[in-house]
C-alpha cells in the first residue's frame, strides 16, 4: 500500500512538472504573438489604411 501511495504522488508530481513546463513555453509564445499583432495593428493605424479588416494583409 505504501508503494502505491508513493507511486501516485510521483505521478502527480511528474504531471505537474510537465504541465508547468508547457505553460511556461506557451506563455512565451503568447507574449511574442501579442507583440507582433500589436505592432501590426499599430502600423495599420499609423499608415492610415482605409481597410478596417484585420484579416487582410
Amino acid at each position: 500500500m505504501f508503494w502505491k501511495i508513493v507511486g501516485a504522488v510521483a505521478l502527480v508530481w511528474i504531471a505537474l512538472v510537465v504541465i508547468g513546463a508547457l505553460a511556461e513555453h506557451l506563455f512565451g509564445i503568447l507574449v511574442v504573438s501579442a507583440l507582433i499583432f500589436g505592432g501590426y495593428m499599430l502600423y495599420k493605424a499609423v499608415a492610415g489604411s482605409k481597410d478596417d479588416h484585420i484579416t487582410h494583409v
